[in-house]
C-alpha cells in the first residue's frame, strides 16, 4: 500500500469536481488513519477490465465515538474528530465528508464550518432532528424528534454563509422516513432545505428493501433534476451502486463497514488465541507483519502531484 497527500486546499474542492463529472460515486467510512488508508488504496478490475475504487471518504459520527468506546450521542466535540481527519490527511489524498449529527446550536455551527472547511474537508452533512442525539437506525423506539423546519433552515444559511470558499458544501440529511412522518414530509422538508442554500440532501431509511428510498428519489429528481442526492443503505445492502445511478443518487456512502469488520476480525482473533493458547492459528486471520511494516510513510510516501 502507498501513502500520499495533498494540500487542504487542493483536497476540499476534489468533491464538487467528482459529483459532476461521475453519475454515483463511492464513499467508503474511515475513523483512522490506517482505515483511510485501505480505503484509498482498495481498488478491484471489473468485468470490462476497469478499475474500481472508492472515490471519497465519510467521517461517522457513530465510529469515530464507538471507536473511543462512546455512545453514539453526539458526544465528541468537532475538534476532536477533526484531530482525527487531520491526521487522516497526512497520508491521503481523497475527499472526504463529514457527519456532523444535528450540527449543534446555529451559533456553534456557525464557528464549527469555520474550523472544519479550513482543514480541508469537503462537505459537512447535517440532520433534521433535535433533542439528544441518537442513533438513526434506532428509529422511532428512540426519544427523537425531527426538527423545526424553520430553525433548521436557519442554521443551514447560517453555515452557507460562514464557509470561506465555493469548494465547500453543506447536505442536509432527512430524517422524515426515519421517523415514520413519510415521503411527502421528506420532499416538503427537502425543498425548504434547498431554498435555504444546502448544496444537496441525503435521504434515510431504516426499510430493508430500500424501496422507499427509490420512491423518493423519483419524486425528488422530479422537481430538482440536477441537486447532488446522497443515499446511505446501511438498513438496505442489497442496492447495488448502478441501481442508484439509474434511480438519480449521486453518492452513495458505506458509512460505517470499515468499524464493524474491524471489530469482528479482532473479536475473531482474540477467541483464536485464547482458545489455541498460542497464536499459530490467528496468523491466518491477520495481515502480514510485513504489510503493517510497508505503511510506515517514510518508506513508501509518493508525492500526489498537482490537482488540474
Amino acid at each position: 500500500m502507498i501513502t500520499r497527500s495533498v494540500t487542504n486546499e487542493q483536497r476540499r474542492g476534489l468533491l464538487k469536481d467528482l459529483i459532476r463529472s461521475k453519475r454515483c460515486i463511492r464513499v467508503m467510512e474511515v475513523h483512522n488513519p490506517i482505515s483511510a488508508i485501505i480505503a484509498e488504496n482498495a481498488y478491484v478490475v471489473d468485468e470490462d477490465g476497469r478499475s474500481v475504487e472508492f472515490d471519497a471518504f465519510w467521517s461517522s459520527s457513530l465510529t469515530d465515538s464507538a471507536s473511543r468506546g462512546l455512545p453514539d450521542i453526539e458526544v465528541l466535540p468537532p475538534r476532536v474528530r477533526l484531530a482525527g481527519i487531520v491526521d487522516a490527511f497526512s497520508v491521503t489524498s481523497k475527499p472526504l465528508i463529514m457527519d456532523a449529527d444535528t450540527g449543534g446550536p446555529r451559533e456553534h455551527f456557525e464557528l464549527w464550518v469555520r474550523d472544519i472547511e479550513r482543514q480541508g474537508v469537503s462537505a459537512l452533512i447535517i440532520e433534521d432532528k433535535c433533542g439528544l442525539k441518537q442513533n438513526s437506525l434506532l428509529g422511532a423506539s428512540s426519544r427523537q424528534r425531527l426538527a423545526d423546519i424553520g430553525e433548521f433552515c436557519d442554521k443551514i444559511l447560517a453555515g452557507k454563509q460562514a464557509q470561506a470558499t465555493g469548494d465547500f458544501q453543506i447536505f442536509a440529511r432527512l430524517e422524515s422516513l426515519i421517523l415514520g412522518a413519510g415521503i411527502d414530509d421528506a420532499l416538503g422538508r427537502a425543498n425548504a432545505y434547498l431554498g435555504a442554500g444546502a448544496d444537496g440532501v441525503m435521504i434515510h431509511s431504516r426499510r430493508r428493501d430500500g424501496a422507499e428510498v427509490l420512491e423518493f428519489t423519483s419524486r425528488f429528481r422530479d422537481r430538482h433534476p440536477d441537486v447532488p442526492l446522497i443515499a446511505v443503505p446501511t438498513a438496505y445492502p442489497g442496492l447495488r451502486v448502478d441501481e442508484f445511478a439509474n434511480a438519480g443518487v449521486n453518492v452513495v456512502i458505506y458509512a460505517n463497514h470499515m468499524l464493524r469488520a474491524s471489530l469482528k476480525a479482532m473479536q475473531e482473533v482474540c477467541e483464536t488465541i485464547l482458545r489455541h493458547g498460542r497464536a499459530f492459528e490467528a496468523e491466518q486471520l491477520c495481515a502480514s507483519l510485513e504489510e503493517i511494516l510497508h505503511l510506515e510513510p517514510p518508506l513508501r510516501i509518493e508525492p500526489a502531484g498537482l490537482v488540474a
